[in-house]
């Protein structure tokens, strides 16, 4: 099914051709980048409007598993990556990426050479270079695995002031669908769960 999808949808071609490459299975969360796939909105103080992609670079570098190695680590132990990453940090090591962005102007857009919405498309960093903008550290491992990571709800829609969604169709069926996620895994008040409400808030629904 999923190679049929592959084979009837060319602009899938980048990612499989990643799948199928030597970076087709990375040794570990700590060894892979990140990358927002979906392009969000950011808009000043003055409302002018710039359109932004994420990415996220592993400062432990890339590092990835031969076809071989990848099967044995699925027969043998199918929860490797947070093995591995648990006991990095257990150790006194801290996981961390460096953060970059990548800005276009509103009014670029809209004459770009392709439709900078398609999560299938890459920004050039000819175009858009990558703009760096800190670091994303994990120090330390949950306290309590079910209230810290298994009651955790991460939603596209929680957004601050001055990031806003773009019309990104994947985005935008994301916005709606992922808290209703939420509320039937966790419950309607899934967001005064404290590992989902703002840092230092006390929120009050009543």
């Amino acid at each position: 099914m999923a190679w049929d999808f592959w084979v009837h949808h060319p602009e899938s071609f980048h990612q499989t051709s990643f799948l199928f490459s030597n970076r087709g299975t990375p040794v570990g969360f700590r060894h892979m980048n990140g990358y927002s796939s979906h392009t969000y909105k950011w808009v000043n103080a003055k409302g002018e409007v710039f359109f932004v992609k994420y990415t996220f670079k592993t400062d432990a570098g890339i590092k990835n598993f031969t076809a071989e190695e990848a099967a044995e680590v699925a027969k043998n132990n199918p929860y490797y990556s947070k093995e591995d990453l648990y006991n990095h940090i257990e150790s006194g090591n801290v996981a961390s990426w460096t953060f970059f962005v990548q800005i276009m102007p509103e009014a670029e857009s809209e004459s770009y050479k392709f439709d900078i919405l398609d999560v299938t498309k890459v920004w050039p960093h000819s175009d858009y270079p990558l703009i760096e903008v800190g670091k994303l550290v994990l120090n330390r491992n949950p306290e309590n695995w079910f209230a810290e990571v298994e009651q955790s709800a991460f939603s596209p829609s929680n957004l601050v002031p001055g990031i806003e969604a773009s019309n990104d169709k994947m985005l935008q069926g994301r916005l709606f669908s992922y808290p209703d996620t939420h509320r039937h895994r966790l419950g309607r008040n899934y967001d005064q769960i404290p590992v989902n409400h703002s840092y230092r808030s006390k929120i009050n629904n009543y």
